[in-house]
């Protein structure tokens, strides 16, 4: 029986052996890789700072103004009227230009004071906007056999998990 078990721990330990060489084997083959991706990386970061750095040389506009003058025969460039790229009509309102906005209250009367421009027309808004978010919202009703039953919200907005 002796002979049988050490036949078994014989096997065991050559099978755990050839395992743990396999993932050694494995894992440096892997590091080799990593080891390569990251020779890559610092190639192409250095690319980049190259092309980077001819860029800028290349758009020194005293480099560009000597290139524009050199081929202005056969480019037959011309300068940009500042109105080629926009007409004054184009342009948005100033703030101070827009009309006040008009505010009403709950029953639809204009506010008074709210066609103010300035800061209190801002507060008259920001006091309207909180009495209409002061209020609770009404649940929505569903009607079952006749009887009406008030519907819960099945999403709970702070953890967003839904109710079942």
């Amino acid at each position: 029986m002796l002979k049988t078990f050490d036949i078994i721990l014989i096997g065991l330990m050559t099978a755990t052996a050839t395992i743990t060489y396999t993932i050694k084997h494995r894992a440096e083959l892997k590091m080799e890789e990593v080891h390569r991706l990251e020779a890559e990386i610092k190639l192409e970061k250095d690319t980049i700072d190259l092309l980077q750095a001819d860029w800028a040389l290349v758009v020194q506009p005293n480099r560009l103004e000597k290139l524009a003058n050199i081929y202005n025969g056969e480019l037959k460039l011309q300068p940009t009227v500042s109105t080629a790229l926009a007409q004054p009509t184009e342009l948005p309102m100033l703030r101070s230009q827009l009309p006040p906005p008009d505010i009403a209250d709950k029953e639809g009367a204009p506010i008074k004071g709210a066609a103010a421009t300035g800061d209190s027309a801002d507060a008259e808004i920001r006091r309207v906007i909180a009495d209409v978010a002061a209020k609770p919202a009404a649940k929505p009703v569903a009607k079952t056999a006749g009887a009406v039953k008030h519907l819960e919200p099945k999403d709970n907005i702070k953890t967003g998990s839904v109710k079942n």
